[in-house]
């Protein structure tokens, strides 16, 4: 179940409160400034600092791979085709 596009516009990571990366495919949302990965839970966001999943480096580069290749939503900014 995809997040609501409202609901992206405001999400914020809980610890630094910058924005996420968005992957739908993978029911997860990801800060890679501290590489930590929030799971989704049908449609939730499980936005607890505790309940966060530090992720190394290979799959960090993994994640920004996919990032750059596909259409990956990012929090904080209204969607595309919004003013």
């Amino acid at each position: 179940m995809a997040l609501d596009p409202l609901l992206l516009e405001v999400l914020a990571c809980p610890e630094d409160k910058g924005p996420l990366l968005y992957f739908a495919d993978e029911d997860r949302l990801y800060n890679p400034r501290l590489h930590r990965s929030y799971a989704v839970r049908e449609g939730i966001p499980v936005m607890l600092i505790d309940e966060a999943v530090t992720v190394d480096a290979a799959e960090h580069e993994r994640l920004m791979a996919k990032a750059g290749t596909e259409s990956v939503a990012s929090t904080l900014s209204p969607p595309q085709g919004t003013p």
